[in-house]
């Protein structure tokens, strides 16, 4: 090749834009133009390679956003088409009556060899390829195009508002939000263009048939009028060489439909076509088996011939055997891997710090209790109730009670279960999963089939119930009670009883920071100017130690900031504090309209205010153990008379001796409550049920 000719197709390769407008410029040159017949077998061999080269591109991308410009190379395509059906054209009626070289030698050879030179046969070939081109392939990739450009646009506006979602959940950069943007327009777009690129497709199978058509009728006319060429003659000659014409436009065409049809039905596939059908195929040999039983049997039936049903059954069963072995290998390795993986994790020691860690609240469960955690089916799981418990707590003692573990423990009975806080055992029971607890609340017999047995939370005479006898317990007004509300109701009574330990000082500061952000210039003005976290936590402590709610933490932060100046013993802290919820308090003890209290007799009283020695942090009771035991007994006495008539009243002391009465009556009576005359609110009523003397 001349050195200028090079130079001219390096620069066309390296300036793309410029090799694009020259082929353009090429193409509106063939419209125009007369060509002569070896430049027109070079454009058809280039037309067919382009077609082919556009197939195999669209077998191996991994998606058709990779071919984004499909549309515009399906255009150029076509146009490039047309202007060698115009330059064929040309050259038919022109040079027809010279044979069937006249319009090159690819025209001439599609004519006598795809034809064998029979003219029907060619135009019905010619007819099928324009009817499958154009009905099937063109049409139905159309429709997919048309379908998918409607549903990328009208799913546009969710993808983008997952995508800011996204954004502001911080899971993607501000650079992949825009990348995930333009994908997504360039989507939209690339459907939408293909929809009218289909046009393209039916507008070049309507013009294929009227080029036929017109080169049939023309060529008749100019070969017998102008040249003098018998009918007979003049029909074969041209015809040939249409129909010649028309297979060599109509190949490529329908090659590049193919292509089409192929990227706009990839919109569902990731990876390339080939991998991925041979993958998704391959996952089900028995499908390969009921073919080759179904071959084998058309093999065997009269009349079919034997070797082509019997060559593909024998193809499909040995599909079928070689896919189930590559899926019971594919599955050894697997497991393979997984038990490598596992032996790695075993090998790997377990830190330090793990092993140190504390389960703050912790629950063990025997191996026949695994159904109530593994079980979907099972309602409500234990884990569930858990979590209802957890949010309770929160609601009730604005305390967020520590994640609760769950774990199972080979060495309790099949049946048994044990709660520990902070690695101690603070409780165990056995419970039966298949059978439900029955009690009766106002004691006695209960006249039930059963299992007797004891309640594991408070001890009561129980019985374990068969679960079709649910019904019949709940008309008999007794209680029913299932395994799951068993675990939890005991660990309700622990943690109640725990709970100021529980709160520890991560907690507290959680409380603080994240919890109750609303209070966040409160705290920065008490902590740590004022108080510490520390003290805050023990505060916090002594209220939830007598069952207060510590919710309101913006009242309990005010009525620190005020005593905190005042005094820095933790104990009158708490108590100002206490003074400052009596609201709550109050409320928390009213027993229909009013509180029913117990008051001390101004003998008592004046005995504790006499016996409280000491300043500050060092005041402590110095009271004679005898006259202790006196005010027990005393007040054991009373609150035993009232329980006998329902009723279980707070008791009333004066604010200085309240934390020291209540030292001494939570060691006998810990359910008792004790208020001073500071927590009763000015609107509440009080009912006073006697005196302890």
């Amino acid at each position: 090749m001349p050195p200028a000719v090079l130079n001219i197709l390096n620069r066309l390769g390296l300036n793309r834009d410029l090799a694009l407008a020259a082929s353009v410029i090429a193409i509106i040159g063939m419209l125009i133009l007369p060509m002569p017949g070896w430049l027109l077998d070079l454009g058809l061999a280039l037309s067919i390679t382009i077609a082919v080269m556009i197939l195999m591109t669209s077998l191996f991308i991994e998606k058709p956003l990779e071919l984004s410009a499909f549309p515009t190379i399906l255009l150029i395509a076509t146009m490039f088409r047309l202007g060698l059906n115009l330059a064929s054209t040309r050259l038919i009626l022109t040079h027809g009556h010279e044979g069937h070289g006249a319009a090159g030698g690819v025209i001439g050879a599609f004519g006598e060899f795809l034809m064998g030179g029979e003219v029907i046969i060619g135009l019905t070939i010619f007819m099928i390829l324009i009817v499958i081109n154009f009905v099937v392939i063109t049409k139905g990739a159309g429709r997919i195009a048309e379908v998918a450009a409607r549903f990328s646009l009208d799913a546009m506006p969710g993808k983008q508002m997952a995508i800011d979602a996204d954004l502001s959940a911080g899971m993607i950069s501000e650079e992949q939000a825009r990348e995930r943007r333009a994908e997504i327009e360039a989507e939209s777009g690339f459907y939408g263009s293909m929809d009218g690129a289909s046009k393209f497709v039916k507008g070049d199978a309507i013009a294929a048939l009227l080029i036929t058509a017109v080169n049939i009728l023309v060529g008749l006319t100019i070969g017998i009028t102008s040249h003098g060429l018998p009918i007979g003659e003049a029909f074969h000659t041209y015809t040939v060489l249409t129909v010649g014409e028309g297979l060599v436009s109509q190949i490529p065409a329908l090659i590049i439909s193919i292509a089409a049809g192929l990227l706009v039905s990839k919109g569902g596939i990731k990876g390339k076509t080939g991998t991925t059908l041979g993958d998704q195929l391959g996952r089900y040999p028995k499908a390969f088996g009921m073919v080759a039983v179904l071959m084998g049997a058309l093999a065997l039936m009269p009349g079919l011939p034997f070797l082509p049903f019997a060559s593909f059954a024998a193809a499909a069963g040995y599909a079928a055997w070689k896919m189930s072995q590559n899926m019971r290998a594919k599955a050894a390795r697997e497991i393979a891997v997984a038990v490598q993986e596992q032996a790695r994790e075993a090998v790997v020691e377990q830190p330090i710090s793990q092993t140190l860690a504390l389960d703050a609240v912790r629950i063990e469960i025997g191996y026949a209790l695994l159904p109530m955690i593994n079980d979907d089916q099972r309602e409500p799981r234990l884990d569930d109730q858990v979590r209802a418990l957890r949010r309770q707590m929160a609601t009730d003692f604005g305390f967020v009670l520590p994640s609760v573990r769950i774990i199972d423990n080979m060495g309790l009975k099949p049946n048994e279960y044990v709660i520990t806080i902070k690695e101690t055992e603070a409780a165990r029971g056995e419970i039966k999963l298949e059978k439900l607890l029955l009690i009766n609340p106002g004691g006695g017999p209960v006249g039930m089939p059963g299992e007797l047995t004891k309640e594991p939370v408070f001890g009561l005479p129980a019985l374990w119930i068969d679960r079709e006898l649910r019904d019949e317990a709940g008309f008999r007004g007794l209680t029913v009670v299932d395994c799951g509300t068993i675990i939890t109701t005991h660990l309700t009574e622990l943690v109640k009883d725990n709970i100021a330990d529980l709160l520890s000082y991560t907690e507290t500061q959680k409380l603080l920071t994240e919890v109750h952000k609303d209070a966040e210039k409160l705290v920065a003005d008490i902590v740590p100017s004022k108080v510490s976290i520390s003290s805050v936590q023990r505060i916090l402590q002594n209220l939830l130690s007598e069952g207060i709610s510590i919710r309101d933490i913006p009242t309990i932060l005010e009525g620190i900031a005020e005593a905190a100046p005042l005094t820095a013993n933790l104990t009158q802290m708490t108590e100002h504090v206490r003074g400052r919820l009596a609201r709550q308090i109050s409320a928390s003890q009213v027993r229909g309209e009013a509180i029913p209290v117990v008051t001390l007799s101004s003998e008592w009283d004046q005995a504790f205010a006499e016996s409280i020695l000491g300043q500050g942090d060092d005041r402590q009771l110095a009271m004679a153990p005898s006259s202790l035991q006196r005010f027990i007994a005393s007040v054991r006495e009373t609150y035993d008379r009232l329980a006998q008539d329902g009723e279980i009243p707070c008791l009333l002391t004066s604010p200085s001796i309240r934390p020291f009465v209540r030292s001494i009556i939570e060691r006998v009576r810990p359910a008792t409550v004790v208020l001073s005359q500071n927590e009763i609110h000015a609107r509440a009523r009080i009912r006073a049920l006697g005196t302890i003397g």
